[in-house]
């Protein structure tokens, strides 16, 4: 297991709340991707319901969504309070079991999508656990987890190309303009969910492949370097997201192909085109946390590592 940790200072959607010293554009670039992640990145907890099942943790439910699903039936139990003054409620009270309780999730996933609540619909189940080494409680068709807030999991994949004296290059990725989430931004060189009955190593060693055409062999030379937690509040939810991070060193003429149409674009770039990308807003916040960490991990200017 990777090495758990948040970039300091931060709070729970991983975003640092200042940022790190530098000088001339650096220090301009970071205080404007601090700026623009918070912006992004915001969460309000009095707005949500503690989504639980089995006794568990496994989701933060808007409470506007918790009004529709009470429309559709016995979806939800009663609400109870917690000490902090936060509320909870079961999900599919009644319901025991993975299969019954996957059944149930299933139906309610596509009532919800004849409604128009979620869209996207991926074909691709997410486990609904209350953490990545917790026994899934059920699997849920993976539009609807942020419509119920369900914790999620991602693998997230830096490609670094060291250039000797020309300093290093990231190969970055542009999300295809027909995705449902983030459509057209940039992103990680890899990036995706983990299904049910994967780990993060296993789904970014797949992503490798399908989005970048970085064959098994390669794939398999990643490094680990912990991971980012990541809960803010959407148009469609909440993405309450625990994204495991990656470095692969590149050899200098790799050139990525993607093969399964879910990236648009691929694009080698050095530190000032970066840092122009991520403080214009135009990379997606989980690539852009990824990003940070490995720039302050490995000591690239404007970007010490902070953590603790």
């Amino acid at each position: 297991m990777a090495e758990i940790f948040s970039l300091p200072p931060a709070g729970p959607s991983g975003v640092p709340s200042e940022a790190p010293s530098g000088d001339g554009a650096d220090a301009s670039h970071m205080a404007r991707i601090a700026a623009s992640l918070a912006a992004r990145t915001r969460f309000d907890p009095a707005s949500k319901l503690r989504l639980m099942a089995g006794g568990q943790q496994v989701g933060w439910l808007p409470r506007s969504h918790a009004a529709i699903l009470r429309g559709m039936g016995c979806v939800l139990g009663p609400e109870e309070g917690a000490a902090d003054g936060t509320a909870a409620v079961e999900l599919l009270p009644g319901r025991c079991g993975f299969d019954v309780l996957s059944a149930a999730l299933a139906a309610l996933a596509h009532q919800l999508a004849d409604a128009g609540h979620v869209r996207g619909w991926r074909h691709e189940l997410f486990a609904v656990t209350s953490a990545l080494d917790a026994p899934a409680l059920a699997a849920v068709e993976r539009a609807a987890a942020r419509f119920l807030g369900l914790l999620t999991f991602a693998s997230h994949m830096n490609g670094i190309v060291e250039t000797g004296e020309a300093g290093p290059v990231l190969w970055i990725s542009r999300r295809s303009p027909a995705k449902s989430v983030d459509p057209g931004m940039w992103d990680n060189l890899v990036a995706g969910g983990m299904p049910h009955g994967s780990d993060p190593l296993a789904t970014l060693v797949r992503e490798c492949e399908e989005e970048s055409g970085i064959p098994p062999a390669l794939a398999g030379r990643v490094q680990p370097h912990g991971m980012i937690e990541v809960l803010r509040d959407l148009p469609e939810g909440v993405q309450w997201e625990q994204v495991y991070v990656y470095d692969l060193m590149l050899p200098p003429g790799f050139v990525p192909s993607n093969q399964d149409g879910e990236v648009s674009e691929h694009k080698r770039v050095g530190l000032a085109a970066l840092l122009d990308i991520m403080s214009s807003g135009a990379m997606t916040v989980d690539a852009t946390l990824v990003t940070l960490d490995a720039l302050r991990r490995r000591g690239w200017p404007g970007t010490e590592d902070r953590r603790a």
